[in-house]
């Protein structure tokens, strides 16, 4: 099991807590990884972490695809491996609706054609096998047709790529998990229950395995699941922040026909709870919303509560990496004693 963190909180100013991502690096996790929505973006971020650190990878979690041609993630990518001397990893995700339509004003399409096309042409770029070519239904290389020069020629990366680049995508629904493991080299789903890995990812990387090229399973494929932690005697206070994320997400992210992350809570036997809370967000009753997240959801995919709890739940966590079916867990805190609580128990 390896552990990585977050390195970015949203806000109205960038925050990134270096100390916070040293003493994560001083004690042995892998990678810390920054994250975009319609604010800060994580390539800026990424830049500002592996510049002052020298032994954790940095990654993004994740990039928009909608926001940047494949081209352009494959420079960005080459140049910040190659100015970190190999410690870049590359997450991927198509957003959301309400992103990509109403901040980056493409229409958001097929999602999952697109990733795998994207993907497609980024390893195409670090291969430099051949100037680029690429015929498909989102991306067409050199483009031609009306509106255009037709002067586009095929070109080769001047920059030298790594074709063993890591590329995680982030799905939480059965198609994207599916294309996460026929495509991709790991996957960060949300919201995980380290005890239910043949209802919620099985089905679906083995869909995905056997359509990928080549040899496929978990023991090439890294399954990075995010994980808060927060140390607290007093649990319902500390449950707080963790709940309003929860909320956020299953209630009001999407639309309410169109909302993956709430699906994904169904999936996970919270059915009502998914509904009340998608319910009342959606009617402006916020404050109701968080209220209505059970515990027991909590419990089952974060860490809160006193040092003992936090103890004996990350067995859960621990047996899930001996079976291989966590390979990361991206730990969330900004208590310097929850990312060491962690390391002692799993590293």
């Amino acid at each position: 099991m390896k552990l990585s963190t977050n390195a970015v909180s949203f806000g109205p100013k960038v925050k990134v807590n270096m100390d916070l991502l040293k003493h994560a690096e001083s004690l042995g996790y892998d990678s810390a990884w920054t994250a975009e929505a319609w604010g800060n973006d994580a390539v800026t971020t990424a830049t500002w972490v592996a510049a002052q650190t020298t032994k954790l990878k940095v990654g993004t979690a994740i990039m928009q695809m909608p926001a940047r041609s494949p081209a352009m993630t494959a420079m960005t990518a080459t140049t910040l491996n190659q100015l970190s001397e190999g410690r870049f990893m590359l997450g991927l995700g198509p957003s959301g609706p309400q992103v990509v339509e109403g901040w980056h004003g493409v229409p958001y399409g097929k999602p999952l054609a697109r990733t795998k096309e994207y993907i497609e042409i980024i390893r195409k770029i670090w291969a430099r096998e051949e100037p680029l070519t690429f015929q498909g239904e989102h991306y067409s290389i050199p483009c031609t047709g009306e509106g255009t020069t037709n002067l586009g020629k095929p070109l080769k990366s001047i920059l030298h790529g790594d074709p063993s680049i890591p590329i995680y995508t982030a799905s939480i629904s059965p198609n994207g998990l599916a294309c996460a493991a026929e495509v991709a080299d790991g996957v960060i789903p949300m919201m995980y229950d380290p005890e239910r890995y043949s209802e919620l990812l099985q089905p679906s990387f083995e869909k995905g395995f056997a359509k990928a090229v080549g040899e496929k399973s978990l023991a090439n494929f890294d399954v990075m699941v995010g994980v808060t932690v927060i140390v607290s005697e007093d649990v319902e206070k500390a449950m707080m922040p963790v709940k309003a994320n929860i909320a956020q997400y299953v209630g009001g992210m999407g639309a309410r026909d169109k909302n993956f992350y709430n699906d994904y809570a169904k999936r996970m036997g919270f059915v009502e709870a998914a509904e009340e809370i998608q319910n009342l967000f959606l009617s402006g009753k916020k404050a109701e919303a968080i209220a209505a997240v059970p515990n027991e959801l909590v419990d089952a995919v974060h860490l809160v509560g006193p040092e003992g709890k936090i103890r004996e739940r990350l067995q859960a966590w621990k047996e899930a990496g001996k079976r291989g079916e966590v390979g990361t867990m991206m730990i969330g805190a900004m208590q310097p004693e929850a990312l060491t609580l962690v390391a002692e128990e799993m590293l």
